[in-house]
Order: C-alpha cells, then structure tokens, then sequence
C-alpha cells in the first residue's frame, strides 16, 4: 500500500478517477462502455502498484469483458466473463477481502451483458459500492474517491434517465 499521495500508484488511481466519472456520465450504453475500459485500464497499473492481485485480475477480466460486451451481447459470453472472475479470484484469494472485487466484477459483468439502460446502471451501482469498500481498505486514494463519486454520478446519471422518460 502507498500512503504517499503522488506515488505512481496514486496518480494511475487518479486516472482511473478522470475515466470512471466519464463513464458513468455517458447516457449512451456505447460511450459508457468504452470510458469503462480505459478506467479499467488505468485502474490494473493501479493495483499492481498496490500488491493487490484480485484486484488486477477483476479489473482486467473488467477491461476485457467492457471490450467484449461492445460486439457480443451474448448470454454465453456474460457467462465465460462470470467464470472467469470466479475462477481467477479463487486462484489470486487472499482472504475476505479478496471476495469484494470478484464480486464486484462479477455483478459487473451481469449488468453489461444481460441488461441495459437504467438497470444496467442500477446493478453496476451495487458492484461500485463493492469497491469503494474494498478500496477503502486497501489505501486506494484516487479509488475511493473514485468510486465515491461514480456511485454519485451514477445515481444522478438514473436520475436523468428517469426524468426523461417520465
């Protein structure tokens, strides 16, 4: 863990912090999908730089499936990214902690390929929340206040989206 503010650990989790708020800001699932993967991106140096190996496995099973999810909306390929979360958390687990990630990616990966629109953004609200805990925990500063503000951000962006279907 690095408590030094501008460690490069730190400056990837403040990337990963510009990413996420644009993603959920995006009303279009395509443009959300794609400021997820670059979050992702940012967010994998993040947690190597951390010592925390679940959390490099669920963000780039994250990263691949956001990728995914683009062109194959399938219910076999949600599976195969539910899977892999599952499996690659068993192997890289660590102790409780370590469950809140695979969690998160899991729940993640069901509301990208199985719904859309508002209830997509409502379960990735859950899997956001997951990670704020687990970022707290770990020392993640750019993260926990990455997530802070996704859960904000998100729940505004429903907010939005509720309004202008009423």
């Amino acid at each position: 863990m690095s408590a030094d503010p501008f460690s490069p650990a730190q400056l990837l989790g403040y990337l990963a912090f510009v990413f996420g708020v644009a993603c959920f800001a995006q009303q279009d699932d395509r443009r959300f999908k794609l400021f997820m993967a670059a979050e992702c991106a940012a967010y994998i140096g993040h947690f190597w730089l951390l010592g925390q190996p679940t959390a490099v496995a669920s963000t780039t099973v994250s990263l691949l499936r956001s990728l995914a999810s683009l062109k194959a909306r399938r219910p076999a390929v949600g599976l195969f990214f539910v899977a892999l979360s599952a499996s690659l958390g068993a192997w890289l687990m660590q102790g409780w902690l370590s469950l809140l990630p695979i969690a998160a990616s899991c729940i993640g990966t069901t509301a990208l390929f199985f719904l859309q629109g508002a209830r997509m953004r409502a379960l990735m609200l859950v899997g956001t929340l997951l990670w704020l805990v687990n970022n707290l925990l770990v020392g993640s500063i750019g993260g926990s206040a990455l997530e802070a503000v996704l859960a904000l951000t998100n729940l505004h962006t429903l907010w939005r989206m509720a309004r202008r279907q009423a």
